[in-house]
């Protein structure tokens, strides 16, 4: 049974960790393959709001729970993430991939010494460490979660990176990490995780194999994958579909279907071109409808109209299927609704429908809008797309050029409308 993929189609922050929790209902296993405690679902079921980190947010149906090579795991926010979902009767089948990193605490301190020493051109990361602790895995000196196993091997790594690390925070004037700390520290977390270490990619194929129904799951969203992002306001590994493959230790043929989920408006946080972003009362208020705070770090969400643009540009980079669109209730009460249809350069006023892919010619262009009319409060209906609404996601359907087939009209997992199966 091929695997089904859902990824995000902006800059994160799109309401992924809800349509994955719908569509878990029919899988057996949900699996996560890149970034760390930098990504955010969060998940409300009846009064209750899970908020996970690294966690897959299918575990809440009691699937089975992968996370996969291609992550980057700090061994404290996982442990954390399992005593609240013990709090709450939960009990999560779980399994880690022996080949993911760790993240290290020289990791977070290195991470957030960088970013002050960038002053106005910070790139505005979580400071969780995540750069950090990909840039040692390409270096080949990183620490994997199969180090964990082995108590020997745990404190030899440690010792001889953190080494190497204090020599560079000393040259921040920073106090050196204690070694002798940081290894009780994680033979703590050893201790904690070790039976949930195994073959991830050979558990997932397998499950292929006997025709198990699995859906993985992107953190972050297409625009901020490290190849294909607005580089370098990115993240530190591939958030496309095509970085499930290698995330997870799974041929490309397995892949049957790209759900993209997108949200009704637009928003990204940290810091690099955004060209339908808001100022002023109008962003406050999409911000506050939307609660456009960051679930990992709570700050503040930059906002703004929908960028088809961004969107098609996607569309190219995934193979995206359909569309899951989210929080369109937010729009409610905005009148005119503005959509952007194509970029204009800013010198030369020329028009384009064709996605500037670099950093340095995104700065150069200003979107071009399409204006819909927008929906009262009593115009607006939870349980159905009345008619406003429902010209505003067709129009999203048409500009993407990808169907839209299921509608988030809320945080909760009632709040679902299904358009097409």
């Amino acid at each position: 049974m091929p695997a089904k993929i859902v990824i995000g189609m902006q800059w994160g922050d799109e309401g992924k960790g809800k349509i994955i929790d719908y569509l878990a209902d029919k899988a057996q296993i949900v699996a996560r393959y890149q970034g760390g405690d930098n990504a955010g679902h969060t998940v409300v079921v009846g009064d209750k709001y899970f908020r996970f980190h690294l966690m897959p947010s299918g575990v809440i149906r009691g699937k089975k729970a992968i996370l996969g090579n291609g992550m980057v795991i700090n061994p404290n926010t996982l442990v954390e993430e399992l005593r609240r979902l013990d709090e709450n009767g939960i009990e999560p089948d779980m399994l880690v991939s022996k080949k993911a990193q760790v993240i290290m605490p020289y990791h977070r301190k290195l991470d957030s010494l960088r970013e002050k020493e960038k002053g106005e051109k910070m790139i505005g990361t979580t400071k969780k460490g995540i750069g950090p602790a990909y840039e040692d895995k390409a270096r080949r000196i990183g620490l994997r979660m199969a180090d964990l196993l082995d108590e020997a091997v745990l404190s030899e790594k440690i010792e001889q990176q953190a080494k190497v690390k204090n020599i560079e925070l000393s040259n921040y004037e920073e106090e050196p990490i204690d070694i002798d700390e940081v290894i009780e520290e994680y033979t703590f977390y050893a201790g904690q995780l070790a039976k949930y270490i195994g073959d991830a990619s050979l558990e997932i194929n397998n499950a292929l194999d006997q025709g198990k129904n699995v859906l993985i799951e992107g953190a972050q969203g297409t625009h901020l994958d490290i190849d294909h992002g607005t580089y370098p306001f990115v993240t530190s590994s591939n958030t496309i579909a095509g970085g499930a493959c290698t995330g997870l230790g799974i041929g490309p043929t397995r892949i049957k279907e790209v759900v993209g989920v997108v949200k009704a408006y637009t928003t990204r946080v940290g810091e690099g071109a955004f060209p339908t972003e808001l100022n002023g009362k109008l962003l406050e208020e999409l911000r506050e409808q939307g609660g456009e705070y960051g679930t990992t770090t709570g700050r503040p969400r930059r906002c703004g109209w929908f960028d088809s643009m961004l969107v098609r540009y996607s569309k190219m980079l995934n193979n995206t299927d359909w569309i899951a669109l989210t929080k369109i209730d937010v729009l409610t009460g905005l009148d005119p609704l503005k959509i952007c249809v194509e970029y204009k350069h800013v010198m030369t006023e020329e028009h384009t429908k064709i996605f500037p892919n670099t950093l340095e010619e995104l700065y150069n262009y200003e979107p071009v809008y399409e204006e819909v009319e927008g929906w009262t409060e009593d115009e607006w209906n939870p349980k159905k797309l009345t008619k406003k609404p429902k010209a505003y996601v067709k129009k999203l359907e048409k500009l993407c050029g990808i169907p839209i087939k299921i509608v988030s009209t809320g945080p909760k997992r009632k709040e679902t409308l299904i358009l097409k199966e």
